[in-house]
């Protein structure tokens, strides 16, 4: 390095990765800057500029050999476990400046001689003693694996058997498929039965315990209790999510439009992705995007970005951080934060560029049988070419946004932004005149679906006859049933017929409407 490539390098410094020190007088001090790059993302420690004013103060020959010799010492006796760092002298004007570079650690976390451990913040530094934080070092490292580790006192009661089936039928479909067993049909065979489908003699138990849901000493898996659990949020209460729409675009509003109840999201992984979909669909707005009246209008942000983007909330979120998912609405955009920055030192280009590194790879790898998406790193990409407009944030702090330091947000503008003060429905003037039926449609779709109709709509992600539906809500086939519980979400467009055609035919099914 050249003196003024130095020199630029000094003008250019970016906070937090790039220390200077005028003397390496304070051996301690040296030493928790050393531990606070290696537990960050590595960085530049420089010997021979002021770190006030900047200016380059050059070492004599004796102060460049001290210096070197001190910063290889500390790095190894200084830092536990000690780190390798690279050391380069730069001539200047009147001597040089060591430039050590410091390496992010692979053996988080680290600490000084004084059993501190310090972590860079901006320009500076600071000590860690929560223990989240350290377990998300822990886990970048790959030392701790928060998916794999155990649920106290649960066990495989407390997981649902139909979201158990489910999963067995998607990760087992050939097998499934040669016994003639579907979605349909499932309820007919007990969880041993499908296990023994899978592998001859064996029961559910087994299976999972092969499968590694159920470790070795017997306990659930966080993974488990993630993707079948009945009552996901007893045993690990903050994986969930909170959704508001808010009046207006402030944070700090205190209107809301639609505020889901903390009862409404719990459960799995698939129930919560389910709820939180509905809530994009009660509350974003329906564009007409061909010309005939009739039309069925598309929501102005696509549907599909808000899969992936929710998606990758749910399996990629840090396991380690004490906090929900977070879903805001305002009027003008949509922010969806997931707990922890990008691991692994990705960066927002990386994932633009469809480049996969997840955080939890044993939840990574079993939530794609249940929810919908590819494992290949395309999702972010194929998000972005439904909407270009999506904005990501990493770990930075702005205000503007809302969020903090340990989230990764995704802002979505919303560029219909035609908010009415108390809804969230834009209707077409034109239509002022409709008739009392079409108006009492109009109604109809903007209310809330109460759980029975929720579960409906759930129930039917594949079709459904009118039998199964009332079996389902544990009512009779009668017409009034039928008519409150599945013409009125015909009416609104949650289901919709197999045979539109023919709505008496013998064969009729429901389904849910994508």
């Amino acid at each position: 390095m050249t003196e003024q490539e130095l020199l630029q390098m000094r003008d250019l410094a970016e906070a937090g990765q790039m220390q200077f020190k005028e003397r390496a007088n304070d051996r301690y001090d040296i030493g928790c800057e050393m531990v606070a790059f290696s537990n960050s993302r590595g960085g530049r420690l420089v010997i021979g500029i002021n770190d006030k004013l900047g200016a380059v103060n050059a070492l004599s020959y004796l102060e460049l050999q001290e210096t070197t010799n001190l910063l290889t010492s500390i790095a190894s006796e200084n830092v536990i476990p000690n780190v390798l760092i690279d050391v380069e002298n730069v001539s200047v004007t009147g001597g040089a400046v060591v430039i050590a570079t410091i390496p992010e650690g692979k053996n988080k976390p680290y600490h000084d001689n004084k059993g501190i451990i310090w972590v860079k913040n901006g320009a500076d530094k600071r000590k860690v003693f929560d223990n989240s934080e350290l377990a998300e070092m822990m886990s970048e490292c790959g030392s701790f694996v928060p998916d794999e580790a155990s649920v106290p006192n649960a066990t495989i009661d407390d997981l649902d058997a139909d979201t158990i089936k489910l999963y067995l039928m998607n990760r087992f479909s050939p097998v499934f498929k040669g016994k003639n067993v579907d979605e349909l049909n499932m309820k007919d065979f007990s969880l041993d039965e499908m296990a023994e489908f899978v592998i001859k003699g064996t029961t559910i138990e087994k299976l999972l315990r092969n499968l590694r849901f159920i470790r070795p000493d017997g306990k659930m898996t966080v993974a488990a209790m993630l993707l079948f659990g009945k009552y996901t949020q007893r045993w690990l209460p903050v994986m969930t999510a909170k959704c508001i729409s808010y009046i207006g675009n402030s944070v700090g509003g205190t209107q809301f439009r639609d505020k889901m109840h903390d009862m409404e999201i719990e459960g799995n992984l698939l129930h919560q992705f389910r709820t939180i979909m509905n809530f994009f669909t009660r509350n974003l707005r329906k564009v007409q995007v061909e010309k005939e009246f009739n039309s069925f209008g598309e929501l102005e942000i696509p549907y599909e970005s808000l899969t992936e983007y929710v998606v990758n909330a749910l399996v990629h979120r840090s396991l380690n951080m004490k906090s929900p998912i977070r879903i805001f609405i305002f009027d003008n955009r949509v922010e969806i934060h997931s707990p922890g920055a990008l691991p692994n030192g990705l960066t927002i280009e990386d994932i633009k560029n469809g480049t996969s590194m997840p955080r939890n790879i044993f939840l990574f790898t079993n939530a794609n049988y249940l929810l919908p998406y590819t494992g290949a790193g395309s999702g972010v990409r194929r998000a972005l070419e439904y909407d270009p407009n999506a904005v990501f944030f990493n770990g930075v702090e702005d205000k503007d946004i809302t969020h903090a330091a340990n989230e990764f947000v995704i802002t979505i503008p919303r560029n219909s932004n035609q908010a009415q003060p108390q809804s969230n429905l834009v209707t077409d003037k034109s239509n002022q005149a409709d008739n009392k039926s079409k108006q009492h449609r109009t109604n109809l779709v903007t209310r809330k679906l109460t759980k029975k109709e929720e579960d409906i709509r759930n129930f039917c992600s594949v079709p459904r006859t009118a039998q199964e539906i009332m079996d389902r809500i544990g009512l009779s086939n009668q017409s009034k049933n039928r008519q409150k519980y599945i013409a009125s979400l015909l009416e609104i467009g949650v289901l919709e017929r197999t045979i539109p055609e023919k709505p008496n035919d013998p064969n009729q099914k429901y389904r849910r409407k994508k």
